[in-house]
């Protein structure tokens, strides 16, 4: 009986934590300007400018010239993060458009409603923020397979993959609708989703490894 008891609280325990690790879905940024969609795509988690508190922001602070006039909306922020062995964290790259440069970063959920983001220079130098969930954790989109094969696209661009276009409305995102106040869900798939399965996008369908 002692053994039974004990198995089903690991069982329990063990649920819980798989649940809590789910750092996919729309997070408000700490100064509540943005909200970024993280989703799986081919083993890595990214995440994309979702929704913008001020439309039509541009990457202005890019050095390099040629993507100084992007959109901020549908640009990845977080880039190709790989979920480190034994510990409910992913690590990779962020971007911050702030002064257009790359970091290393690590991502971390924090129970299931917040997720801590860190950024490093020289692997010491090193700052974060608190992010909080906006909208539910996403089901493994279905255009990863696609994803593999789609056509390459120049860095950065948001600009969906043409190939896999015709799976986009079928994909299951989690979106956050412009204005929520944070902690609040919103649905899946609702309609006026500029953005959708980030999966599809160039800069991550053509993302070679």
């Amino acid at each position: 009986m002692r053994i039974l008891l004990y198995s089903l609280i690991m069982l329990a325990s063990g649920l819980a934590s798989a649940k809590a690790a789910d750092p996919t879905g729309d997070w408000r940024v700490a100064d509540g300007v943005a909200n970024i969609r993280v989703a799986q795509c081919n083993g890595s988690m990214w995440g994309v400018v979702a929704w913008e508190k001020e439309p039509g922001g541009r990457d202005t602070n890019n050095p390099d010239v040629s993507k100084k006039n992007r959109p901020t909306l549908g640009m990845p922020i977080l880039i190709d993060m790989k979920k480190k062995p034994g510990a409910d964290q992913w690590e990779g790259q962020v971007y911050n458009a702030k002064d257009g440069q790359l970091y290393s970063s690590t991502i971390t959920p924090i129970g299931t409603e917040q997720l801590e983001i860190r950024g490093c220079v020289l692997g010491f130098l090193c700052g974060g923020e608190t992010w909080t969930r906006v909208a539910p954790p996403i089901p493994s989109s279905p255009a990863n397979s696609m994803a593999k094969g789609a056509p390459k696209s120049a860095p950065n661009s948001a600009v969906p993959a043409k190939s896999a276009v015709a799976a986009k409305n079928a994909a299951t995102t989690g979106v956050a609708m412009p204005g929520p106040k944070a902690g609040k869900k919103t649905t899946n798939a609702q309609a006026g989703d500029p953005v959708g399965d980030i999966c599809l996008l160039g800069d991550i369908a053509g993302f070679s490894h």
